[in-house]
């Protein structure tokens, strides 16, 4: 946006009071003017009696610097002698004669709490290293890709010198190598957009431009972002649109006014969090959030958004009672302004930079949420499957003797695994608030703790759909998560975990480097049931098929045994005739398993089985998983 004579453009005040602006953070907030040898403040308080910016240029003296009220209730100040680090706020004085002080909506960077200021700051003067990596970016399908993303909370991922908040730069030294080894393919951060309680996990926001000053400056950020990059690791960011919390310095009742939040209580506020919720249909409260979103896509080279609690986004009476809640104007519960917003925010963000992503953590059947926006879906490119998680955790929570009863947890994801994009995840959701860690859910004895967890781990990694891990869970942290604490490195010197993460790591190598395990994720194309119904051995088996290459499809067997006993001589119904070979066993003695293994090769046979005219006999092991390469007879591939 060009500056003209240091004032904000008229067209940049059109685009945001209509709610179309994609880059409202360069004309709002706080912005050195060079050629002026200033620093202009720039603010939207269109209820506000007056407004004064104070800050350590001026003493925090709220008659030095008084702002000039423009069109739309936009108030503008320049002033001279702030440099790069200076705190300030904006004082605003309500109509209702209330003065209160507020950090700026649109600042890059923060102070560090229990401080609450916001901070002059240029992002300028960081040298980025990750064109290389943009470039292939650009080139690939999101949805054709191998994706297995390590969801991290930066604070206990690791702890800084003395216990304290890490460094963004320190956590990339170690976090970059770390990922390439365990064989994921993306980071991704819990929010670090700036908020004031360590407890809320960064999930109550205050700052939608400044990323967390716990852990050093914007450049420190950039340096993360592109040290992944650098390594061809993805970087994705959650971010937070639905809520935000009541601190006073915060968005509530920015100029005296119910400014970004609803006016009525019963659409303004979650009584389930004690956090007020936006109003999707004014136009500049959608310019501040798409803005937002772009602006860590495109400042911070961000490879995609994870958006969080978007059911509370679509359902007016989301964690409400009735009576709670308004109606939409045809008598039902859905949010017609936030089905709206989300649908310009993906039409936004992937219109910009279509090489990105958005994923919805959305918990119900809400329909056609990777649907196209204008065949009426919601635009995200993945949702997450929490069908899939919750039904797979009561699974190998049980008795294995139970679990014949139970075989549906299994398989019934797969009647609507292409209904939407998805991505299979175990959050940290699940091992905090007395859920119990992965390793700790799982039934059983301490060793058939751990064959349960890599079984699942690899039925996870086999069935459509991306993955995601939360950090610790790749070696078994056995306590839940504490945000306060680094993760229990210690464990890695004992067998069984270290095993697990020696597990975790090939998984991921397997994952990658078979194009069957990821490329078809959206249709029966690219999955096959071999054995669905044994129930009664609590066994389950499918190929995964890739698209044909150089006239080649490749095809990967996977196969399970979910109770304590090996099923020697498993036959299997097969397609063709062909030879399989293992590839990965969660029974291999490397892993911590009882070394259960098949032959080098297993030649299929003319044996009928079930639907199929060829079978093969292969060996599952106890609370085990087996991948097979399956490599069909040229001239028997039609039977």
């Amino acid at each position: 946006m060009e500056e003209k004579g240091g004032l904000v453009p008229v067209d940049d005040l059109y685009l945001f009071n209509t709610g179309k602006a994609q880059k409202a953070y360069l004309a709002f907030g706080c912005h050195h003017l060079p050629e002026k040898g200033c620093h202009r403040f720039c603010v939207w308080a269109p209820g506000a009696a007056s407004v004064s910016v104070v800050g350590d240029f001026n003493g925090w003296d709220e008659t030095s610097h008084p702002m000039q009220r423009g069109e739309g209730g936009v108030y503008t100040a320049f002033v001279q002698g702030a440099k790069n680090g200076d705190n300030y706020k904006y004082l605003v004085e309500g109509c209702d004669g209330v003065k209160r002080y507020k950090a700026d909506p649109f600042a890059f960077y923060s102070e560090l709490r229990p401080g609450n200021a916001s901070k002059v700051w240029s992002l300028a003067g960081y040298s980025w290293r990750d064109g290389t990596y943009l470039k292939k970016r650009r080139r690939r399908d999101p949805l054709r890709q191998p994706m297995a993303v390590y969801e991290v909370h930066l604070g206990s991922w690791r702890r800084g010198e003395g216990g304290g908040f890490p460094n963004y730069r320190e956590v990339a030294d170690q976090l970059a190598p770390y990922l390439k080894s365990m064989g994921f393919t993306h980071l991704e951060l819990m929010p670090i957009t700036e908020y004031p309680l360590d407890e809320s996990w960064g999930y109550q926001v205050t700052g939608y431009f400044s990323p967390t000053s716990r852990y050093g400056t914007p450049q420190d950020l950039m340096y993360l972002v592109d040290r992944m990059h650098q390594e061809g690791i993805g970087v994705i960011l959650d971010w937070v649109p639905a809520h935000f919390p009541k601190d006073a310095h915060g968005l509530a009742r920015f100029d005296g006014t119910c400014l970004y939040e609803h006016q009525n209580p019963l659409q303004g506020e979650q009584p389930q969090w004690g956090t007020l919720l936006y109003n999707y249909g004014r136009p500049e409260v959608q310019s501040f959030l798409i803005s937002s979103a772009n602006f860590f896509l495109e400042e911070y080279h961000i490879d995609g958004l994870r958006i969080d609690a978007v059911s509370s986004m679509l359902y007016l009476d989301f964690g409400k009672q009735p009576g709670q809640f308004v109606p939409n104007r045809d008598g039902g519960n859905v949010n017609y302004e936030a089905v709206a917003f989300l649908q310009a925010l993906n039409r936004t963000l992937l219109a910009l930079h279509p090489d990105a992503m958005t994923i919805a953590e959305e918990s119900t059947a809400f329909p056609r949420v990777t649907g196209s926006p204008e065949e009426g879906g919601l635009g995200f490119t993945f949702k997450w499957n929490m069908g899939f998680m919750h039904d797979t955790l009561d699974y190998v929570e049980m008795d294995p003797l139970f679990r014949r009863d139970h075989h549906g947890e299994m398989t019934f994801s797969m009647t609507y695994a292409f209904s939407e994009n998805y991505l299979l995840p175990y959050s940290h959701d699940e091992v905090v608030h007395g859920k119990r860690s992965m390793i700790d859910k799982c039934f059983g004895d301490y060793w058939q703790k751990f064959a349960t967890l890599r079984a699942l781990y690899a039925f996870q990694y086999a069935h459509p759909g991306k993955k995601l891990l939360f950090m610790g869970d790749e070696f078994a942290q056995f306590i839940e998560w504490d945000y306060g604490k680094e993760l229990d490195w210690f464990l890695h010197e004992y067998d069984s975990h270290s095993g697990m993460a020696r597990f975790v790591s090939r998984l991921g190598r397997v994952y990658q480097k078979y194009r069957a395990l990821y490329e078809i994720d959206d249709s029966w194309e690219g999955f096959q049931w071999l054995s669905v119904n044994d129930n009664q051995r609590s066994c389950l088996a499918f190929l995964r098929r890739s698209k044909p290459w150089r006239g080649k499809v490749q095809q990967v067997l996977c196969a399970f045994n979910f109770t304590p006993v090996v099923r020697s001589e498993y036959r299997l119904g097969m397609p063709c005739q062909g030879v399989l070979r293992e590839i990965l066993s969660s029974d291999d003695r490397r892993y911590g398993g009882s070394d259960v293994r098949n032959r080098e090769e297993i030649h299929t046979m003319f044996i009928p089985c079930g639907d199929f005219a060829a079978s093969a006999e292969i060996t599952l092991p106890p609370l085990g998983a087996a991948y097979f390469e399956f490599i069909p007879d040229e001239e028997n591939k039609d039977i």
